[in-house]
This record gives structure tokens, sequence and C-alpha cells, in this order.
């Protein structure tokens, strides 16, 4: 029979009811000696600029918020413009240059003399 649990024990409560001894709740003991917490609390400075002067002139959360997602949105904005007139402006560039090689070889003599002078026209407004 040693494989068998051991039989639950019920007591009697001074008002009268009967309860599990596992059920029973532990006496407190007051500590020993004082418990020593140790808490640390980590706190990273604003690395950005408008964060800075958000916190320091006491705007608020929102300027906050706002310097950290519009500042990245508007770098994003601005870069993909700046890419689009530079492609622009290339491509200005090379259809210039196609047309200027179609009227020199097509336009014979005439065409080379138009070529000619613009060039002089060019060179007297610098």
């Amino acid at each position: 029979m040693s494989n068998l649990p051991e039989p639950v024990r019920v007591v009697q409560l001074p008002d009268g009811t009967y309860t599990y001894a596992d059920h029973l709740p532990t006496p407190l003991h007051p500590p020993a000696a004082p418990q020593v917490v140790h808490q640390h609390i980590h706190q990273a400075p604003p690395d950005r600029t408008v964060q800075r002067i958000a916190l320091g002139s006491g705007i608020g959360a929102g300027t906050v918020a706002a310097g950290v997602y519009f500042g990245p949105l508007l770098v994003g904005a601005l870069t993909a413009i700046a890419a689009n007139l530079a492609l622009l402006a290339f491509l200005a560039a090379v259809l210039a240059w196609g047309v200027v090689s179609v009227v020199k070889s097509i336009g014979g003599p005439d065409g080379k003399a138009a070529a000619k002078t613009l060039t002089k026209v060019r060179k007297r407004r610098r």
C-alpha cells in the first residue's frame, strides 16, 4: 500500500467549520533584515534636434511625435523630388543632344551652318 497517496488532513477551525489543512494561510514572518531593492532606471537622451527643442521648451509630446514621424517622411519626400528633377534634367540633356546630332547629320551644309551660328550666339552671350 505504499503506492497510495497520503490521506488528506482535515482540521476543525475555531469557529467550528472544517477545512483542509493544505488550504490554511501560512503565518507571516517578518523579514530578518531590511530588504534592499535595486531599481535601475534607464533614460536615453533625445537623439534628434526637434526632440531636444520640444522637450527643452516644454512644448509637449505632440511636437516630439510630429518631429519623429514627419522628419524622416519629409527627408524621404525631398529625396524623391530631387531624384525626379535629376532624372528630368538628364532626360532633357540627352534629348537636346539627340536633336542637335540629328539636325547636324540630316541638315547637310545648312544644318552645320545653323549649328555654327548657334554656337557663336552662345559664346557671345557669355
